[in-house]
C-alpha cells in the first residue's frame, strides 16, 4: 500500500515540477516577444522605462526636434525613431549619450548618421558613415576616450580634436588589426535589441 501511495505521490510531484517549468518557459518567451514587437515596431512604452530612463529619452528627444528641425517636414513617421547608448566619455561622472538611427532617411550604403550629446543634452558631435556599434577605447585625446567607428566595413580610429570628434570616420586613421578587446560596445543596436523611441 505504501508503495502505491509513493508512485501516485511520485507522480504528482513530477507532473507539477513539469507544469511549473512549462509555466516559466512561457512567461519568459511570452516577455521576449512582446519586447522584440515593441522594439521592431518603435512601440515602447516609457510607462515601463525606470524614471532616470524617462528624463533621459525626453531630453533627447526634444534635442532631435531642434537639431532636427529643417530635416522634419522631409521625414517620413517610420523615419522618427531613435536608439540610445550611454557612456560617460571623459569620467566626470556624468553619462554622455550616443544617438543613432537605423532607417533610409538617416543610413546609405556607407553607413548611419547619429549625435553624440553631453549629459545636459547639448551637441558635442554628429557623425556620418558610421556602422554601428561604435567602440569606446581604453585610450583618450583631450580627456576625451578614443572611439573606433566603423565605416565601408573597417573601423577609423576617432580621437577629440579642439572640443570635437570628426564627423566623418571614413577620413580618419584606419585601424589596423583586430579590436582590441577591451573595448566597450556603445549603441549595439543589433546584437543588444536596444529600445527605439519616437521623436
Amino acid at each position: 500500500m505504501k508503495q502505491i501511495i509513493w508512485f501516485f505521490a511520485s507522480i504528482v510531484l513530477f507532473s507539477s515540477c513539469q507544469s511549473k517549468e512549462k509555466t516559466k518557459e512561457n512567461i519568459v518567451k511570452t516577455i521576449a516577444l512582446d519586447t522584440l514587437s515593441k522594439t521592431v515596431a518603435g512601440t515602447a512604452n516609457l510607462n515601463e522605462v525606470p524614471e532616470k530612463d524617462h528624463k533621459t529619452v525626453q531630453m533627447i528627444r526634444e534635442q532631435l526636434l531642434v537639431l532636427l528641425k529643417n530635416d522634419l517636414p522631409a521625414m517620413k513617421k517610420e523615419d522618427r525613431f531613435f536608439f540610445y547608448d550611454a557612456f560617460d566619455l571623459n569620467n566626470d561622472k556624468k553619462d554622455d549619450y550616443f544617438v543613432g538611427f537605423s532607417n533610409s532617411y538617416f543610413c546609405g550604403s556607407g553607413g548611419c548618421s547619429g549625435f553624440i550629446l553631453n549629459n545636459d543634452g547639448s551637441l558635442i558631435n554628429k557623425f556620418s558613415v558610421t556602422d554601428f556599434p561604435i567602440l569606446v577605447t581604453t585610450t583618450s585625446s583631450e580627456k576625451f576616450y578614443d572611439l573606433l567607428m566603423k565605416s565601408g566595413g573597417l573601423y577609423h580610429l576617432v580621437k577629440m580634436k579642439e572640443g570635437k570628434y570628426p564627423s566623418n570616420p571614413s577620413i580618419e586613421e584606419k585601424w589596423k588589426g583586430e579590436a582590441p578587446k577591451e573595448s566597450i560596445k556603445v549603441l549595439d543596436i543589433y546584437d543588444k535589441k536596444l529600445e527605439k523611441y519616437s521623436f
